[in-house]
């Protein structure tokens, strides 16, 4: 199954907030529309921190494989800390 990226434009509020978590650079703001656009969906690596940090939930994906991510378990990042 393939990873697919979608940004629901009519919830979209041009926050730039998807633009500016994504470590693989995935969005792209369109000026006209003043809306954030999926420019690079191959470059997505699933973390998730885009549909996290959106405001009004426009961003989903379907196609990806669940992995426990550590870094959003705050009871594992406190046992953790010692050794970051």
């Amino acid at each position: 199954m393939k990873l697919e990226i979608s940004v629901h434009e009519q919830a979209c509020r041009g926050c730039q907030m998807c633009v500016d978590v994504c470590p693989t650079k995935v969005f792209e703001f369109d000026d006209e529309k003043r809306l954030c656009v999926v420019k690079h969906e191959d470059d997505c690596i699933a973390c998730l921190s885009c549909a996290y940090i959106c405001p009004s939930g426009a961003i989903t994906h379907t196609g990806y494989h669940v992995v426990k991510n550590f870094y959003r378990d705050l009871a594992f990042c406190n046992k953790m800390e010692k050794f970051i």
